[in-house]
């Protein structure tokens, strides 16, 4: 699968709007392309962050679904978005385990690494992160996304629920330390987001 992830900055107090729109309007322009596989949208309320990711089953799903939809996205993401970003990934590692709730919670680790890596990342993350992560309580999804020319990637980690999100951070912060050291891959970001809606199908 492939991933395009939209990632809005703006006024906390109009974030609301935004969340509105997409779960509508936007989701409805989504559904109706071909080749869509499921999405998502997070929000950090406080600071004034907005991820909104779109999943489909091929490049080409993907592409052609942004030429329809990139003239709506503005207007779809007004009046909170006082910044805008569009990023385009490869869906290398998928994990689901069951379904997050409203209000559960994303932590989204950014990498950066050598793209003569790409493999050894993604065999790293399913040799060794997955495994760990399996162990920790309200796991929900697990995925690797990675961008191989420029040498970029996304590690999403959602969890079913606020409590289990906010009681894995220390474990996490172990998973993450052990599987960037044996890819050799760098943690440029950390993020932590409440689930608004989040579908993915896989299959």
């Amino acid at each position: 699968m492939f991933v395009r992830a939209v990632y809005a900055t703006g006024d906390p107090t109009k974030i609301d709007t935004a969340i509105r729109a997409l779960n509508t309007q936007g989701r409805d322009l989504l559904e109706d392309r071909p080749g869509y596989r499921g999405s998502g949208v997070f929000v950090d309320r406080t600071v004034g962050k907005l991820l909104a990711a779109s999943w489909w089953e091929s490049e080409e799903a993907r592409r052609n679904s942004d030429e329809v939809l990139r003239e709506r996205r503005a207007a779809l993401l007004e009046p909170f978005a006082a910044t805008l970003a569009v990023d385009n990934y490869e869906v290398v590692v998928f994990h689901p385990v069951r379904q997050p709730q409203q209000g559960g919670g994303l932590r989204l680790t950014r990498l950066e690494f050598d793209p003569a890596d790409t493999d050894l990342l993604t065999e790293t993350f399913q040799a060794t992160v997955l495994p760990r992560l399996d162990t920790v309580a309200g796991l929900a999804r697990a995925s690797l996304l990675v961008d191989r020319e420029r040498g970029r990637g996304l590690v999403g980690v959602v969890f079913v629920d606020h409590a289990s999100f906010e009681a894995s951070r220390a474990g996490a912060a172990s998973i993450r330390h052990e599987g960037t050291a044996k890819a050799h891959a760098t943690v440029t970001g950390l993020e932590e987001f409440e689930i608004v809606f989040s579908d993915v199908h896989g299959d």
